[in-house]
């Protein structure tokens, strides 16, 4: 496999806050990469300085077999970035917005036809402040593909944005790798990363503290399994704890997660609640996913 991205030993600190410390990985030409963790702990200023926005302490980072900051004009014309905040002059309109961003490369696709590709076909002279929030996103994607990049950031790509629009915008990440461009995205959801990355990095205080693929991580929990129910209202939770099966329980509210292991792990608990005449509601089983990993690794919740 090609490189496209290659960081070695990267570090990048704030007074005494090690923001990036002492980090290294690669990313492979056509892949989606991701990289996943807490706000804060170091992932847009990794990716900054991939890009060359920021500069190093120390390491080395290879963008395009290039450096970002020696090579920033070069390197410009084959790469995309939409940023986590980005904004646009209120009146600017879509088609226009277009325009003026392909000016400023040599090699550029056509405008149109980024347009309708992204859905916004019947905005394309509407201003910017018209535009819905999964709008503006696609827009910005669009400034973002205007040179037809070979490798194309983003940035907390779907922060903000409801159900529909982030599965909406998952579907556009996939068409821009299937048309043969390298996309790296940063994010702190686990189930965004999870669906679209060939790889993931979690990182956490500035390190990455671990790197494989989604489904190689989460094997890497092993085989606990995860029982989920309801109890009615004003029933107490049982003690399931003494059965051989069981490993642990989390509750919230009336809401319990049981977890466990062995090939009788659910029939032993749903028998053990039966016998104590536990009424129980919603009963289902769930697989690990790459939040557990992180909440293993972390001991923590992701912050948002």
């Amino acid at each position: 496999m090609n490189d496209v991205i290659q960081v070695q030993n990267l570090c990048k600190s704030y007074g005494s806050l090690a923001a990036v410390d002492d980090i290294s990985f690669s990313v492979y030409e056509g892949e989606i990469f991701g990289m996943v963790g807490p706000n804060g702990a170091g992932k847009t200023t990794t990716i900054e300085c991939i890009e060359g926005l920021r500069r190093p302490d120390t390491g080395q980072v290879h963008l395009l077999g290039k450096d970002p900051l020696q090579n920033r004009r070069e390197i410009a014309e084959q790469v995309g970035i939409q940023l986590q905040e980005s904004s646009l002059p209120s009146r600017l309109r879509v088609r226009e917005a277009l325009a003026l961003f392909a000016s400023f490369y040599q090699r550029r696709a056509n405008a149109g036809d980024l347009i309708d590709r992204l859905g916004l076909s019947d905005k394309r002279s509407a201003a910017f402040h018209k535009l819905s929030g999964g709008q503006k996103q696609r827009l910005f994607i669009a400034l973002a593909l205007v040179n037809r990049p070979r490798v194309v950031f983003f940035d907390e790509l779907t922060t903000g944005l409801d159900p529909q629009a982030r599965h909406s915008m998952w579907d556009l990440v996939r068409q821009i790798r299937n048309d043969g461009c390298t996309v790296f995205l940063t994010t702190h959801f686990m189930e965004e990363a999870e669906r679209l990355c060939d790889r993931v990095a979690i990182m956490d205080h500035g390190r990455i503290i671990a790197l494989d693929t989604p489904e190689a991580l989460v094997r890497g929990l092993g085989t606990q399994k995860r029982l989920v129910f309801t109890l009615p209202e004003g029933q107490a939770a049982p003690d399931l704890a003494e059965l051989a099966q069981v490993e642990r329980m989390e509750s919230s509210g009336s809401r319990l997660v049981v977890y466990g292991n062995g090939e009788r792990f659910t029939s032993a608990v749903v028998y053990a609640l039966e016998e104590a005449g536990t009424p129980f509601l919603d009963l289902r089983t769930e697989q690990p996913n790459l939040e557990d990993v992180f909440l293993t690794l972390t001991g923590r919740e992701i912050r948002e």
